[in-house]
């Protein structure tokens, strides 16, 4: 059984998710209807081949061959990786214009660990980075009831991975490779910024190739699950992490695995986030900082989660436009 409750906020829609069988709150924001749709034309020149090699230890083999044809095109569906049976795709967006090799950034969905899809929230972003040069993948993984933690960063590591061993098929820069994340994305590009191999989770295919990225920015994600908020209950955390006592959650914080050698961050949170709150970012930046990595922080005033206006009427602060700008300058100074 859900409830909901339900906002108009900054012209759009809130909509608060209550799930009883989780325990954890997640949010589904309906844009506007004059917000633009998906201008991307399809690719139709990507084969993949679903021959024997394609599944060999959970592996991907593509025939991508890159062109000026495909520039400002997504070939949607790529899989990247197969783990413990479940083949996991992204949604390859390339371009506006440039021969490449393109940095990258790797977009990775919100959804409380336990919904979403690759295509929510990217449109937000797409479209300054792609006018930037950049490409952007943007992932799947598997949700708390396909597996528990830490099956959804284990999938993110080795789409980076997978992104390094089909380098020169995509024509992107391995050693240019960025993370963007939302709320649960978010936490999840944390660790991916942060936690090493010592932690364990780069396992399946392309276990030769590195999982680490250059530079995250990080949406409201969390940091400390070792703390109860409203987007952090001890049934979610039964039920996503398999564990009872939010003690035993420093396995799954990014606070615990900062250290000298980890990406640099932008930390962009609203200053009014209910579900996940502002807090979270402050901690993560504190660790960051007594480990001597470079970080950034964007407070964002007016902002609950999401960065949806917590007063109707009236904007955030800064807008989202210039977000969008820092955002894109910040890859581009840090890739």
């Amino acid at each position: 059984m859900n409830r909901s409750l339900l906002f108009s906020l900054g012209g759009g829609v809130l909509l608060f998710l209550l799930s009883a069988s989780v325990g954890a709150l997640v949010y589904v924001f309906s844009y506007p209807s004059d917000v633009s749709e998906d201008t991307f034309a399809e690719s139709s020149e990507t084969v993949i081949d679903e021959g024997d090699e394609a599944s060999s230890e959970g592996e991907a083999s593509l025939s991508i061959e890159f062109s000026a044809s495909k520039l400002g095109t997504v070939d949607r569906d790529l899989p990247y990786c197969t783990m413990d049976g479940i083949t996991l795709d992204m949604d390859f967006y390339w371009p506006q214009e440039g021969e490449g090799p393109f940095p990258v950034v790797v977009y990775v969905h919100g959804g409380g660990w336990i919904s979403g899809d690759k295509s929510e929230g990217i449109d937000k972003y797409r479209d300054d980075l792609v006018s930037a040069g950049f490409a952007i993948v943007a992932v799947n993984y598997r949700l708390a009831h396909e597996a528990q933690f830490p099956a959804m960063i284990e999938d993110v590591k080795c789409a980076v991975r997978h992104l390094r061993a089909h380098a020169e098929t995509y024509n992107i820069d391995p050693d240019a490779i960025g993370a963007l994340g939302t709320s649960a994305g978010g936490h999840l590009v944390n660790l991916l910024g942060t936690a090493d191999r010592s932690a364990g989770w780069d396992v399946g295919p392309y276990l030769s190739e590195s999982s680490h990225v250059n530079a995250v920015v990080s949406m409201y994600g969390p940091a400390d699950l070792r703390i109860e908020f409203p987007g952090n209950t001890s049934k979610g955390i039964r039920t996503i992490f398999g564990i009872t006592d939010f003690s035993e959650m420093g396995f799954a914080s990014p606070v615990t695995y900062a250290t000298a050698d980890d990406a640099s961050f932008l930390l962009i949170h609203g200053e009014d986030d209910q579900l996940v709150p502002i807090e979270q970012s402050e901690l993560f930046r504190s660790a960051l900082e007594d480990a001597g990595v470079f970080w950034e922080v964007t407070s964002v005033g007016n902002a609950n989660h999401g960065l949806i206006p917590e007063q109707k009427g009236l904007p955030i602060t800064p807008p989202m436009s210039e977000i969008l700008t820092e955002i894109v300058d910040w890859f581009e100074v840090h890739l």
